[in-house]
C-alpha cells in the first residue's frame, strides 16, 4: 500500500475515532438547587412557542417535524426546542424531580415526496415526568438520517433533577413542554447545558 494512501486512511480513522469520543462524552454536571426546571439537553434554543392548542407541530429541520399533544401537560404551555449539533453532548437529563408517568416511542414516517410539507415525520420518544407541583414532557427527536434514540428510564421510576434519562445519536433536537405557570429564564439563541442551565423558575 502506498505510504500516502496509508497515511490518508490512518488520518481518517483517527478523525473518526476522535469525533466519536467527543460525541459520546458524558461530562459531570452541577445540578442547580431550588424550585426550577433545568434544560433536558445541550444545545441552542431555536424555538419558544406559547400555545393553548391541544396538539402542536414542532419543526425539525427543513423536511422534518413531529406532532405532539400539549393538553396532557397543561391548558396553556410553553413548547421549547433545543437544537443539538454533532459537537454538543447528546445525553438527555431530567428537567425536574419526579416520577416517570409515561413513555411513548413513535417511529419515523415517510410521506409523498412531492409534498414537502408532509415529506417526513421524525422518530420521537416522549417522556412525561410529574411531581406534586408540576408535570413536564421531554421529547427526544431523532435526526433525518441517524434515527437512533436511547431511553435510559422506565415508567414509574423516580428520577432526580438532572438524572440521565436518554441519548439521541448525532445531530438532533430535544423539545420540552412545560406549563405556562413559570417564569422563563431563557430566550431564542441561548446556549444551554443539560441538567445545569435553568430554563424556568416555578412561580
Amino acid at each position: 500500500m502506498p505510504i500516502l494512501l496509508f497515511t490518508a486512511i490512518l488520518a481518517l480513522v483517527t478523525l473518526a475515532a476522535l469525533f466519536l469520543l467527543n460525541f459520546y462524552r458524558d461530562p459531570k454536571r452541577i445540578i442547580p438547587k431550588g424550585n426550577n426546571i433545568v434544560s433536558p439537553a445541550d444545545g441552542r434554543v431555536i424555538s419558544i412557542i406559547d400555545t393553548s392548542d391541544d396538539e402542536i407541530k414542532v419543526s425539525k429541520g427543513i423536511l422534518g417535524k413531529i406532532k405532539t399533544m400539549t393538553k396532557d401537560i397543561a391548558d396553556n404551555c410553553y413548547v421549547i426546542s433545543i437544537f443539538m449539533s454533532p459537537l454538543d453532548v447528546h445525553i438527555n437529563r431530567a428537567p425536574i424531580e419526579g416520577r416517570i408517568a409515561s413513555i411513548k416511542h413513535t417511529k419515523g414516517k415517510f410521506f409523498k415526496a412531492y409534498d414537502l410539507s408532509k415529506s417526513f415525520e421524525n422518530e420521537k420518544n416522549e417522556i412525561v415526568i410529574e411531581n406534586k407541583t408540576i408535570k413536564v414532557k421531554v421529547i427526544q427527536i431523532a435526526g433525518f438520517l441517524a434515527r437512533r434514540i436511547l431511553c435510559y428510564t422506565s415508567i414509574n421510576k423516580k428520577v432526580n433533577k438532572g438524572d440521565k434519562i436518554g441519548m439521541i445519536a448525532l445531530g438532533s433536537q430535544a423539545t420540552i413542554i412545560i406549563p405556562k405557570k413559570v417564569n422563563l429564564k431563557i430566550k431564542i439563541n441561548d446556549k444551554v447545558r443539560a441538567g445545569e442551565s435553568v430554563i424556568a423558575d416555578l412561580k
